[in-house]
Formats: structure tokens, sequence, C-alpha cells
């Protein structure tokens, strides 16, 4: 697990992340060579490391001073992140992030713009799916990439489609001036890479969402990123927009991880810009999935992403972390011919890219996943209790 888990340069990138220690409670650590080493004296939480100035050079002249102890071997820490055979007593990795706000930017990509539009105009019944898509290609196309969003063709664009009784208001943000920015999750709700993820019960059709993640400081400055998956309901989605909470922020329906990639000399937004994600969903009666996202193919630059989320009518104080969003939505039969793909319980998804690592998590739903029982409310206390609050 440690090779897969890491970026393929691991060795000079600077990893950071949060590692859940016994009669402690949640750590910030950075990873060096076989160890996870201990960030607390730099600050107490992530959200304040990145609003550091300089972040990275911090981080790396903190661990150069001998004061970021040791806490655990990376191996061992991510070998007890399985949630399925977890010791209590040992440590294991949580989700990178904790006091930001997690955001989301949607229908970013024309493929999954496309696959938005046919969503509603089945009204989330899977057995129509196909059928739909046929008939919105035929009449939009399949091609919308060369759409500049906001722009005065893709101005032109929709009042042909208005014409043509096929406008939505996934095209909307899709291709018109404003970006669909929503709240995926509360802080401190996110789980981590190994950590079981989970699906509403009610939902029949469903999928993972695999995304680039911006860890954004409170200045509005982006510092990293990370790995992310955005489990999807799209049957509730498509029954009604209105559903869209129902539909993203479950319990365990989020996951980010396994660590956040600080921007340096080695890795920057435009890394970020061509990253290319794989996915892959391994079923428990042998179904496999793959599938891939490039963010080459992204119709709004992150940055613009990053200012209609956050800017002078919108501030996070304590930072935000924002999914980017994803060109993959799964067509593939999974149980009958124009059935396409939802999750069963058991599914083992991977959401990867050479720059960042791995992110693996296993399908549960999400009243079977275990609660979300620690916020904020006793982060402080944790942190009080071990003197790390001014």
């Amino acid at each position: 697990m440690l090779q897969s888990t890491l970026p393929d340069d691991h060795a000079q990138a600077l990893l950071i992340g949060r590692l859940w220690v016994p009669e402690t409670g949640p750590v910030l650590v950075a990873l060096r060579g076989d160890q996870v080493l201990d960030l607390s004296g730099l600050a107490p939480t992530c959200s304040a490391l990145l609003d550091l100035p300089q972040v990275h050079q911090r981080v790396r002249e903190w661990m150069a001073s001998g004061q970021a102890q040791p806490l655990a071997r990376i191996s061992d820490a991510l070998a007890n992140s399985d949630e399925t055979r977890r010791q209590a007593d040992l440590p294991w990795f949580m989700a990178p992030c904790d006091l930001q706000a997690v955001k989301a930017a949607g229908v970013t990509f024309v493929a999954s713009m496309l696959e938005r539009v046919i969503e509603e105009q089945a009204r989330g019944d899977a057995s129509r799916a196909e059928a739909v898509r046929q008939a919105v290609v035929a009449v939009i196309g399949d091609n919308l990439r060369s759409v500049k969003p906001g722009s005065p063709e893709s101005a032109r664009l929709k009042e042909v489609l208005l014409a043509q009784g096929m406008w939505s208001q996934y095209l909307e943000v899709g291709i018109g001036p404003d970006a669909e920015i929503f709240t995926k999750a509360q802080p401190m709700s996110a789980v981590g890479t190994g950590a079981l993820v989970g699906l509403h019960p009610g939902s029949q059709w469903n999928n993972p969402e695999p995304e680039i993640v911006l860890a954004v400081n409170a200045r509005g400055e982006v510092v990293g990123a990370t790995l992310g998956n955005d489990v999807n309901l799209r049957d509730f989605e498509g029954r009604s927009a209105l559903l869209l909470g129902k539909a993203k922020d479950n319990n365990a329906s989020c996951a980010i991880g396994p660590f956040i990639r600080l921007f340096d000399d080695h890795f920057g937004i435009d890394d970020v810009r061509q990253c290319d994600l794989s996915l892959n969903v391994q079923g428990p009666e042998g179904f496999v999935m793959h599938g891939s996202s490039s963010l080459s193919q992204i119709s709004r630059d992150p940055l613009d992403l990053v200012q209609q989320a956050m800017g002078p009518c919108h501030q996070y104080p304590d930072g935000m972390v924002l999914f980017l969003g994803t060109m993959f939505a799964p067509t593939q039969d999974r149980h009958g011919p124009g059935q396409g793909f939802t999750h069963v319980v058991g599914d083992r998804v991977t959401v990867s890219t050479p720059q960042l690592g791995a992110l693996v998590n296993q399908v549960t739903t999400s009243d079977l996943a275990p609660a979300w029982s620690y916020g904020v409310g006793a982060l402080m206390r944790d942190l009080g209790r071990r003197g790390l609050l001014a």
C-alpha cells in the first residue's frame, strides 16, 4: 500500500496530513523518508498551517531543525488506515484538512455536464438514461469543448437551445458566466484514505467522482492540492436539483487525501492543470471499471473557480478545500443492458495520479459507516489539553 499511496516522486514531494494518535487525537504531520513527523509545534491545525506565509519553506525549516519528532512509520500508519481491519490502539491517517470549508465546483467538464443534463431529463431513473442520452446528444451534440463559459458564443448557444426547448440548469452553470460552487460537506466531516465511504441507503443510481482538490488558505491563496472522491447520488439529484444537499452531503460521503502536497519548486498550479486522474472500481462480485479524467480538459481554469468561490463577496476565515469537478461520468453497464453503472456495497474505489498518490476507500451505506462524532468542539478540547491553543 505504501508505494501505491505516495506520489511517484515522493522523495521530493512536501506532504502534510493528519494522524489520529490514540489518547491524543488528531495531530498535524509531515512525511519524510519512512517517518511521520509531528508539526504541532509549528501550527496546531492544518488550517493554521496553510495560513503561514511561505508555508512550504516554514515546513521544510521546521523539519530540518529537528523539532519535528517522529510519531510512526508511514507504512504502519497507512496499513492501519484500512478501516475494515483497523486496530484502535494504533495511529492511522485521517483526511488531511480540518477546519476548512469543504466546497466543490460542479459541471466543469463537458462530459459530466452532458450526464447531468441526462440525469435531469431522465428524472433520476437509470433505466431511461441511454434513451435520453441519445436524444440529448442529437440536439446538443457531444462536443462543446470549444465553448468558453461566459463567452458571447456560449450566450448565442443558449439562445438556440432555449428556442429548441433544451436549455438546462446544468448548461447554465456549465457554459454560462457563473460557476456552480456548493458546500460538499461540513468542516471535519471528510474521511481519509482507507476509510469507508457512504452512500445514502435510499439511492439506487450513484457513482464515484474522482477529483483534484485544491487547498486554499484564508487569503484565497492556493497553497497545495490533494485528491478527492465526491461521492454522488445520480438519482436524488436527477429527481430535483433542490435535493443536491441530500445527494452530496451524507455521513462518510466525502473522501479527501491521502495527503496535501504543498506547492513548491517541484509542484505547483501548472502541474495541477496537467494532472491526469485515474479511477479504478473493483466490485466484490468481480466487476472492474477503469476511468480517467484529465484536468487539461476542464472548461474553467482552477484559479477562476477559486476566485468564484472565495473573494470580496464570500470569505472563509479558516480557508477552504475546493473540489474542481470531474469529467468522469460512468456509463458502463453493470446490472444489465442500458442500466449503466451504480455502486454496490463492498466496492473498492481508487482515485490516483502520479504526483498526488492514491486515495483508496471501500463503499458502504451512510447509515452503516462509522458515525461522525469528532467535530470542532472535540478538536478544540484536545488542542487545549495539549497546550496548543494561544
